[in-house]
This record gives structure tokens, C-alpha cells and sequence, in this order.
């Protein structure tokens, strides 16, 4: 390799790095029921966390009789837009949605009502958000019980949530696809959410069954196609008694954190595979009271103007 090439590579590499160290790792989420509305935390390693604005909320829901922001899940979108959905109430056929530039200034939240067409729908739970790059698309997925659906696990379930995964998509949170059925695991199951390794999809999922005997465990897929999750599940990959999954990797290792809610604390597995999983739960550290949501990365640059306003 050439002298000049050389000088090159190590300048690439160096941007690497330096675009790796300015980004800081953000969670939202929510505390007691969700009524206060969104909070924030930050870590420079992904393991000790800090809530942001003295742990005071930075969007205060408005949306149902409820007014609840529960779950809330943010993702970047190549639009340079924050994306948000959450659940906005424990029996609405809807979630809400909310945009911003700098996750200070949100745009008018929104209520879309995905399982609106079903009468016998008693729930929108848990929305997560995933960017499909290949379609330009944004692909919308939630936890929903229909009343007279999946019977044969009815009895399995909690106070008669029998829940199962739902999607619809879009381009512009305007005009939304069909919803229709996105995962049928033949048991009662709540709280995925989706991440990309190489060319394959993976999802993690929680097992909401109770009877005969409660599972309330993670468990993982994996599919080629985003949209197509007939495949196996596997073995639980977490202790049980937890919920709400969501993904980050970590020096080149994967992480599940997830709220350990009988305990109240927050909990992670760590994995360099996917398949095998080492519980580092003592290795973190959250803000007291912190409920689930969803972990996502931010520029310095964004982060020094969130810090810098809630210091204000």
C-alpha cells in the first residue's frame, strides 16, 4: 500500500473512532404509570446511566382520557427527525406519535388509531419503531388482545389480556398501510422489539403467559425478512419476571436491557453471538423509579443542547 493510501486509511480510521466517541447513548422512558410523560437518561458506556432535566419529564402526554406515555420507543429516521411512539392508555385502540429536531421541542402529538377497525380490541400496548432502509419505510409494531381471537390461550393469560403482535407501515406518519397480524407465536406475547445483524432481522420478544405456570421470560427470533416471522423460537434467554426489551450493542457485544418490575430495577444480558447470554445485571446502573422504554444514540452536539436545556 502506497504512503498516500496509507495517510488515508489511518485518516478513515480516525474518523471511525472520533464519530464512534462523539455519540452518547440516550433512554426514554417513563416512571409510575406513565402520566407525567417522557424521561430521559444518558450513558457514555452503556452501563451507568443518569437521568437528564433532574429526572423531570420533557413532554407532557395529552393525548386519550388516560393521558399515559408508557413505553415510549424513539428512533432516528433519515430525516434527521426524532421519531416517537407510546402507549397513550390501558384500553385505547391506538397509540400516539411525535416528532422532533432536538428531543426538546416535539411537534403536536398525534393519535393513530391502528386497531380502530376492531370492535373486539381491548388494547395498543408497548409500539416500537424500526426503519426498513430497503423500502424507505417505517414499520410501526405493537402488542394488541382481540377478545375473539387465539382462544385456545385465553385461559393462559393475565385478567384476560391474550395479547399478540400487530404492524402497519409508513413514509411520512401521515397515510398508514393495512394493519395486519405480525407475530402468532401460539402463546400470549408482548413487548418485541427488532434489531439488524448483518443481513438478518432478529426480534426479542417477551412470553406473557401466567397459567398453568408464568413465563413472563425473553425469548429471541430471527428472520431474513422483516416482515415474515413464522420461524422458531427459542429457549428463554432471560431469568423471568421481566419486560420490556430493547437492544444496543456494546464494544462490538450485544445488549438486552429490560425492566425487572417485581424487583424494581433494571436489568441486561450480554451476548457476542446471539445465542449465548450472560446476565450483567450488576454491572449497571439506572436512575431510581425508571420504567421501559427504548435506548437509541445521539451526536454530541444534540446531547450538549439537551444537557445544556435541562440544566437551564
Amino acid at each position: 500500500m502506497k504512503a498516500y493510501q496509507l495517510i488515508l486509511f489511518g485518516i478513515t480510521l480516525m474518523t471511525l473512532s472520533c464519530s464512534v466517541n462523539e455519540e452518547v447513548y440516550l433512554f426514554s422512558y417513563f416512571k409510575n404509570n406513565g402520566e407525567d410523560g417522557l424521561h430521559l437518561a444518558y450513558s457514555n458506556d452503556g452501563l451507568i446511566w443518569e437521568a437528564l432535566n433532574d429526572d423531570k419529564s420533557f413532554l407532557i402526554p395529552e393525548l386519550s382520557k388516560d393521558k399515559l406515555m408508557r413505553d415510549p420507543c424513539i428512533i432516528k429516521g433519515p430525516d434527521g427527525k426524532f421519531h416517537m411512539v407510546w402507549t397513550v392508555s390501558w384500553e385505547e385502540r391506538g397509540i400516539g406519535y411525535s416528532n422532533s429536531d432536538d428531543l426538546i421541542n416535539w411537534s403536536e402529538q398525534k393519535f393513530i388509531p391502528v386497531m380502530q377497525h376492531e370492535k373486539s380490541c381491548k388494547n395498543s400496548w408497548a409500539p416500537e419503531l424500526f426503519y426498513d432502509k430497503n423500502k424507505d419505510q417505517y414499520l410501526i409494531f405493537w402488542a394488541s388482545t382481540i377478545s375473539d381471537k387465539f382462544l385456545e390461550t385465553a385461559n393462559q393469560a393475565e385478567e384476560d389480556w391474550n395479547h399478540r403482535m400487530y404492524y402497519t407501515t409508513t413514509k411520512d406518519f401521515e397515510v398508514f398501510s393495512e394493519t395486519k397480524i405480525f407475530l402468532e407465536p401460539g402463546f400470549n406475547v408482548i413487548d418485541a422489539t427488532i434489531s439488524e445483524n448483518e443481513n438478518q432481522y432478529f426480534m426479542i420478544v417477551k412470553d406473557e403467559t401466567l397459567h398453568p405456570k408464568p413465563k413472563k421470560s425473553l425469548h429471541i427470533l430471527f428472520s431474513d425478512n422483516l416482515y415474515e416471522w413464522n420461524v422458531p423460537v427459542s429457549k428463554a434467554i432471560s431469568g423471568n419476571w421481566v419486560e420490556g426489551p430493547t437492544i444496543a450493542t456494546l464494544n462490538n457485544a450485544w445488549i438486552v436491557y429490560f425492566d425487572q418490575y417485581r424487583k424494581h430495577s433494571f436489568g441486561a444480558i450480554k451476548s457476542d453471538d446471539l445465542v449465548n447470554w450472560k446476565d450483567i445485571s450488576n454491572s449497571i446502573s439506572f436512575p431510581d423509579g425508571i420504567r421501559h422504554g427504548s435506548v437509541f444514540k445521539v451526536s454530541k452536539r444534540v446531547f450538549s443542547k439537551l444537557k445544556n436545556h435541562a440544566s437551564n
